[in-house]
């Protein structure tokens, strides 16, 4: 029967030799879950098939990369498939292929029921605990008995070099599996022309992108008649930007494997040359290169280092570099099956000529995953990790927003890391590691939690604040600021389909404001942890520069990370000095004024901001900017008060809560005899009580209802300037 090739079902079926085919297909097959099947393309490979119920009448087969290559084959492509009469191996011969590995004990565990066939890649070392993907089906059993949890070896690449019989075998029980340690050359294996390096099964959280890039650079490269039938020339070239750590690179180099192309990788600076013209000569002999061994991608990695824009540039060399790129890409002599693929995270740094049809076609935007993108990259990151049955993947996917692929790969790498210094005072030099130590290499939830607290993301990284683990309950009173603030803020960012089922957008910002002191400041770092989300905080005044333009550069600066890292909350503490009221004579040469335009036009300009949130504090809100205070801009005006009575008793309470009182300590007294104190006074009062206790005695136990009253005397609240009052 002929199918289709499609990618594989999910994260949990690759490097597993697992085929997946629709129901009617393996009746037609006389095939049940479990059984071996053949796959022809351009060569033979044999699998395991197991049904896949979702794709129930659309005639495809859906495997991974590591099977396509062993077909011959790729997406979208179609394989002849039939029931395959395998036999039980006597011996087979496996070889790694990138590396010199060291085997120690028998491997043969690793490859128990594993179908194979001369010439095959395949991958051990894949985690089998992740069976989510095949749960309740016959298939679930079959793997578990024929798949020994046994893990000699971690992720490696192995070719089979040999096996006895010739043709598609089984590994049985009684089957001998012999590694090599040395890597074997693939291209003296039968009909392996390259190494399976990067598939787009190996790329989490891009399956839009993946699409796109497919449109563009494998369809013209496999079939340009299409393109000649429709009468258009296919496109030139494609350029991939977006924040660092994306897969940009990723991508291209799936893209070259997969369409079995010739790439040529170019990164941006090393084609410069110190001799006049050796720049734009090695650059013509990489695309002669591509043409010889066409159908080609030429990957220019950083592309922005060789391709800036002529009118910024002072250098004659690079001018001349961008000049002969435009020709090559665009010249008289047809490029005939040649792709280039440019990628940067730098776009508006390109020269523009490069960015018009005909050079760089289309422009795809690699941007940071989103949850489901998130927990896709773990998995693929995890695939060869023992992990602990609690890691959910789920859960840490939800607490790593703006983190990238780059990000999520090193948490992964750190979180391993720590398990190894679990185990390496175990270790004696110079003797083989017992197996019992092996078996202790359990990544654990733990393990996450903490490379959690190591790892930042890395499009935050200037701008990150660490915030403090403040919760709700560790501010006393406030109890209708803080509803305001739940309601602006936590629900919008947890709950968007209820505004969406209402038909209304989420307020965009909220200004908090009353006297010093009152804990205006804590109530945002609060709802910044307890919607989970990332907070940046910006101080009012340090985005003030002394050169022109800098300062609101530095507003749009707070506003692009904070889209890229969405969900986020701004935080502008003080905002009274960079938003003041505009007015016709100005004494700072009008920098208050741009910047106050510029925030404007970010809160509530043409670009819409998704997921963030604006959080603004102040107690001058008499000076600030009228046009920021319209609904649309700060649309929520959220007023902390003075404390009353019970408000100042639950403001003791925090403060007191890990402090060991006398039994004569009457907090209710000393919430009734503190009017006019805020926050801050109260908990200088604790403070100072603690303070006079230590005086008189460091070695006392407890703090006695005297020193509080002694506190209250020293604490005085000085009469708070008046607010104008605002409505």
């Amino acid at each position: 029967m002929k199918l289709k090739v499609a990618e594989a079902f999910s994260q949990a079926d690759v490097g597993r030799s697992i085929a997946r085919i629709d129901p009617a297909c393996m009746e037609k097959l006389d095939l049940l879950d479990g059984d071996m099947i053949e796959i022809e393309g351009r060569k033979l490979t044999a699998t395991t098939v197991a049904s896949s119920q979702s794709d129930i009448g659309l005639g495809i087969i859906r495997i991974d990369g590591y099977i396509r290559k062993n077909a011959g084959t790729s997406l979208g492509e179609e394989v002849t498939v039939r029931k395959a009469q395998v036999k039980e191996a006597q011996k087979v011969v496996l070889a790694p292929v990138d590396q010199k590995i060291m085997i120690r004990g028998d491997v043969k565990g690793a490859f128990q029921g594993r179908v194979l066939s001369k010439g095959d890649i395949i991958v051990t070392g894949i985690r089998q605990q992740q069976q989510t993907a095949m749960r309740g089906s016959l298939f679930d059993e079959f793997f578990r008995d024929t798949m020994s949890d046994v893990r000699p070896m971690g992720e490696l690449k192995l070719a089979v070099v040999s096996t006895k019989p010739a043709g598609a075998v089984k590994i049985a029980e009684m089957s001998e599996v012999e590694v090599q340690t040395d890597p074997v050359d693939i291209s003296k294996l039968e009909g392996v022309k390259t190494l399976v390096d990067v598939t787009y099964e190996d790329i989490g959280g891009l399956k839009e992108e993946v699409k796109k890039v497919r449109e563009m650079i494998e369809i013209p490269l496999k079939r340009p008649e299409l393109f000649e039938r429709l009468g258009i020339s296919p496109p030139k070239g494609v350029l991939m930007h977006g924040p660092p750590g994306t897969g940009k690179t990723l991508l291209a180099k799936a893209v070259a494997n997969e369409s079995d192309a010739h790439f040529i990788a170019i990164q941006g600076p090393e084609i410069m040359s110190k001799y006049v013209g050796g720049s734009e000569e090695k650059l013509r002999e990489f695309f002669e290169e591509a043409e010889e061994n066409a159908p080609s991608i030429v990957f220019i990695d950083e592309i922005d280092a060789i391709a800036p824009k002529r009118e910024e540039v002072s250098g004659e060399t690079e001018r001349r570099v961008v000049a002969q790129l435009l020709t090559l890409m665009d010249g008289l002599k047809s490029r005939g099956q040649v792709v280039v693929i440019g990628a940067t995270n730098r776009p508006d740094a390109l020269d523009s000529a490069l960015r018009r049809g005909g050079r760089f076609d289309r422009e795809i935007e690699i941007g940071v995953p989103d949850k489901d993108g998130r927990r896709e990259v773990l998995q693929i990151h995890t695939r060869g990790m023992p992990l602990d049955e609690k890691v959910d993947l789920d859960e840490i996917a939800d607490t790593t927003h703006g983190f990238v692929g780059a990000d999520l790969e090193m948490l992964c790498k750190e979180a391993a890391m720590r398990v190894l210094r679990r185990v390496l005072p175990d270790i004696k030099a110079d003797e083989e590691i017992p197996k019992e130590t092996l078996k202790k290499m359990i990544i654990k939830k733990t393990d996450f939690k903490e490379a959690l607290k190591e790892i930042q993301p890395s499009a935050l990284r200037e701008v990150l604040v660490q915030v403090p683990d403040i919760k709700w309950d560790d501010i006393g009173g406030l109890e209708n600021a803080k509803q305001e603030l739940k309601e602006a803020v936590e629900w919008p960012l947890k709950y968007p389909e209820s505004f969406d089922k209402f038909g209304v957008t989420p307020p965009r910002g909220v200004l908090i404001y009353g006297p010093p002191g009152t804990g205006k400041t804590l109530l945002a770092k609060a709802v910044a942890n307890e919607s989970k989300a990332n907070f940046i905080a910006v101080k009012g005044p340090e985005l003030l520069s002394k050169w022109v333009g800098e300062s609101e550069k530095g507003v749009r600066e707070v506003f692009r990370k904070a889209r890229q890292t969405a969900p986020t909350v701004i935080f502008f503490d003080e905002i009274d000095s960079i938003a003041s009221a505009r007015s016709g004579s100005s004494t700072d040469s009008g920098v208050t004024q741009r910047v106050v335009n510029q925030l404007l036009t970010e809160i509530d300009g043409l670009e819409e901001l998704q997921d963030v949130a604006v959080i603004a504090a102040t107690n001058r809100v008499d000076i600030m900017d009228p046009a920021l205070l319209r609904p649309g801009r700060f649309d929520r005006h959220v007023k902390v008060d003075d404390p009353d009575e019970a408000a100042r008793l639950a403001i003791f309470k925090v403060h007191t809560k890990n402090m060991p009182l006398a039994d004569d300590v009457d907090l209710d007294y000393l919430a009734k005899n503190t009017q006019k104190y805020v926050g801050a006074d109260i908990e200088a009062v604790c403070r100072e009580a603690v303070m006079l206790t230590m005086r008189d005695d460091l070695k006392a136990e407890t703090v006695k209802m005297k020193y509080f009253k002694k506190a209250m005397k020293k604490v005085k609240t000085e009469e708070k300037t008046d607010m104008v009052q605002y409505h």
